[in-house]
């Protein structure tokens, strides 16, 4: 099978890159050092792969994921990052559970619902969840009250991971960083969980880096320099063009666009609608003219943002240069 087979719009992952990406991270953030975050990519396949390079704790978003993760055998160490309210479909688990709790709501939900393990989840800049430093040592104190194991703490530096300025955003992340440790100091434990692609070489507080995008990547992630690849696009068709622009099979339910439009190399992309990918063909600097395009001629869509654009798809295509050697489901979608 080459990429001339399949049905467009397609998920398809360049295996060099991917590979790559697998092994610089493996290099930089070694065995417990890294606990992948699944939602990026929400495949077992690809969890396996990171596995085998040392990686075995896997942080998830959903309690779908931690339920595939287990049943495939990989539940040595998983980490939902996410409060729940219900937690007796984790407490179910064949599997080493940890869950964030918050709240004295969510440390009750944790106890009825049969987990043992908690972290205390602080907010440290982004106003989502997690509970202020100040009050994370007594909702550690009442967890273990209840009869939890209160591991240690996590928090989420999201808004500095995606800052253009590498010097911002390692301030950012200090700053950040400082705020989980005094509530650290308060709650005990080994971890500290925090990080993720944008910071995975700036954070040096967290036992633990959340890391998901990297094994992927985005083009949100590719301007800020770091060491990946870009290992992700959909393969679209080309299906109509006119003398300024051209059209693709690629548009907003093949694509998440929170973070922006896509990219096409060697062409200015003016708009997605549901179906379609409008785009005016670019000159290259050492190009006289833009390059045409052709209909028929299957061109690479790269997603700004990785995570929900993987949630539009149920497979991905490995790909050596034009061959497709190998067909992952995205099988941890859902909740």
């Amino acid at each position: 099978m080459t990429i001339h087979d399949l049905v467009t719009p397609a998920l398809v992952v360049d295996a060099a890159a991917f590979e790559h990406n697998l092994v610089t991270m493996s290099q930089a953030l070694p065995g417990g050092r890294l606990r992948p975050h699944v939602k990026a990519h929400k495949s077992v396949a690809i969890a396996r792969r990171q596995a085998a390079a040392g990686h075995r704790a896997f942080t998830c978003a959903t309690v779908r994921e931690m339920e595939g993760l287990a049943a495939a055998g990989l539940g040595d160490d998983l980490l939902l990052a996410n409060e729940v309210v219900d937690a007796t479909r984790l407490g179910r688990l064949e599997a080493r559970v940890t869950v964030a709790v918050d709240s004295l709501e969510t440390i009750a939900a944790a106890v009825a619902g049969g987990v043992r393990e908690v972290l205390l989840d602080v907010n440290v800049g982004l106003p989502r969840c997690g509970c202020t430093p100040e009050d994370a040592g007594a909702l550690a104190d009442e967890a273990r009250r209840r009869g939890l194991v209160v591991r240690g703490v996590m928090g989420y530096e999201g808004h500095a991971v995606g800052l253009d300025d590498r010097e911002r955003r390692r301030d950012e992340t200090r700053q950040a960083m400082e705020k989980l440790a005094a509530a650290h100091r308060d709650v005990g434990g080994d971890v500290v969980s925090a990080g993720g692609t944008g910071t995975f070489d700036l954070n040096d507080l967290a036992t633990e880096i959340q890391a998901g995008s990297y094994v992927l990547l985005d083009t949100a992630y590719a301007r800020l320099g770091l060491p990946f690849r870009e290992a992700l696009s959909v393969l679209s068709t080309v299906v109509s063009t006119s003398a300024a622009y051209a059209v693709a099979d690629c548009g907003l339910k093949a694509l998440g666009m929170d973070h922006g439009n896509p990219s096409i190399y060697g062409a200015s992309v003016w708009f997605c609608s549901d179906e379609h990918v409008t785009f005016a063909p670019s000159a290259a600097p050492s190009e006289e003219r833009p390059r045409s395009f052709r209909v028929g001629e299957r061109i690479r869509v790269h997603p700004a943002h990785v995570d929900p654009t993987v949630a539009y798809h149920e497979r991905f295509y490995l790909l050596d240069g034009e061959a497709v050697i190998e067909t992952w489901p995205v099988d941890l979608r859902g909740w």
